[in-house]
This record gives C-alpha cells, structure tokens and sequence, in this order.
C-alpha cells in the first residue's frame, strides 16, 4: 500500500512547495526555508520532504546547495524543460534534430531582427567577436559561442516559449552539437554564415535574417547528411 500512497503524497507536496514559492512571492535565488521548518510546516518526514524536493530539483524548480541550503531555481517559471535522461542519439536523430532547428530558428532571427534593441545587438556582436578567438582549434569555446549565438538569437525574438524549445534542444543535445562542429568540421565557414545572420539583423532586414538563417541551418544538415551517409575514407 505504501507504495501506492507514497507517489500521491509527493505529488501533493510538490504542488504545496510550488505554492509556498508562488504566494511567498520567492524568484529565483532566494532562498527557501530549511528542510526541517518544511517538514514541520507541511507535517511530513525529513525522507518524504527530500523526495519532493529531488522531483523539483530535476525540473529546475529549485536548487539543493549542499551546505548553504534550498534555492528557488532559475527554470522556476519555464513552461519548456529539456529531458536530462536522453540517451545518445542515432544518426537519424541527429537529423531530426537537425531538421527541427531548420522549421523554429529562421522565424526566431526574423522576429529579432524586428524587436531587438540596440543594447542587445552590441551584446550579440560580442558573442560572435568571441566566437572569432576560438577558430584556430579551440572546439569547445568555439562550440560553447556558437550555442550562445543561436540561444541568444532565439531570445531576442521576444517569445520566451520558443526560446525554451531551442535552448532545451541546445542543452540537451549538448554532445551532439559538439559532434555536428566535429562532422562539418569548416569552423571558417560556419563563422561566416552567423556574420551575415547577425548582420541582416543589424540591418533590421528581417527577411533576410530569416532566409539566412535557414541557408545555414540547411547547409549543416546537408553536409552532415552527406557524410554520415558517405564517410570520408
């Protein structure tokens, strides 16, 4: 029976944490009362009060600093959340993922082309000045600036939602857009394609923002499918 029981009053507890959070006007950061006030307050054990708070842990919800205490979590309000169990994916994958960033992100850079101030411009040129010092065999900066840009992009459309589509696909597929830099492997090339994305938006030319965006989305798919299906010998 226990284990019956159990899942519905975590379920219950976790709705009543999420509560405490929204009534107590908490944002991200702050700082929550201590487990033991918790499980004094909601009249549970310390056991079933960590259950709760490892299921809101996983969501981002909240954050559990070993020796400092429980922390409103920065995804407190994200309606989008990655899946951090995802197994490595196959070559067709790859693709989809690929082929799902072709049909979200042209729109995205149109709309920041539109929307986005002059502040948030500068800061996107930074992303790619940066970008520029990592092109002579510095992978994991250059992935790391390369992720920032689209995620940066995204965001400046003005749509949080979809900004949490791409930033879940970015995060979580971490390795794999590491793998797509190592398959298409023209680190040159790439930089370029997000110099003419940034500078359509710089113009506010919002329709070439977008078609440019594809044409490199596109180009990337293409190369990666011609040489996951014709390896280089």
């Amino acid at each position: 029976m226990s284990e019956v029981t159990r899942p519905t009053l975590s379920d219950a507890l976790t709705e009543r944490m999420l509560e405490l959070i929204r009534t107590g006007g908490h944002r991200p950061g702050d700082r929550l009362p201590s487990t033991r006030v918790l499980s004094e307050r909601f009249a549970v054990t310390t056991p079933t009060l960590r259950e709760a708070l490892r299921r809101l842990e996983a969501t981002g919800a909240i954050e559990m600093r070993h020796g400092s205490g429980i922390y409103v979590g920065a995804d407190i309000e994200r309606l989008v959340l990655p899946n951090p169990n995802m197994r490595e994916m196959h070559a067709a994958q790859l693709l989809e993922l690929l082929g799902a960033r072709v049909v979200i992100e042209p729109p995205l850079a149109a709309m920041a082309a539109e929307r986005a101030s002059g502040a948030e411009l500068a800061a996107l040129e930074r992303v790619l000045d940066d970008a520029a010092r990592h092109l002579d065999g510095k992978d994991a900066e250059l992935h790391d600036t390369n992720m920032t840009f689209h995620r940066a992009t995204a965001r400046l459309a003005g749509n949080s939602v979809l900004h949490e589509v791409v930033d879940s696909l970015l995060t979580v597929h971490g390795p794999e857009q590491r793998e797509i830099l190592q398959i298409f492997d023209d680190r040159r090339r790439d930089h370029d394609e997000h110099l003419s994305i940034l500078e359509a938006i710089v113009a506010r030319d919002a329709a070439a923002a977008e078609e440019r965006m594809r044409a490199h989305l596109v180009d990337v798919k293409t190369v990666i499918e011609q040489r996951l299906h014709h390896p280089p010998k």
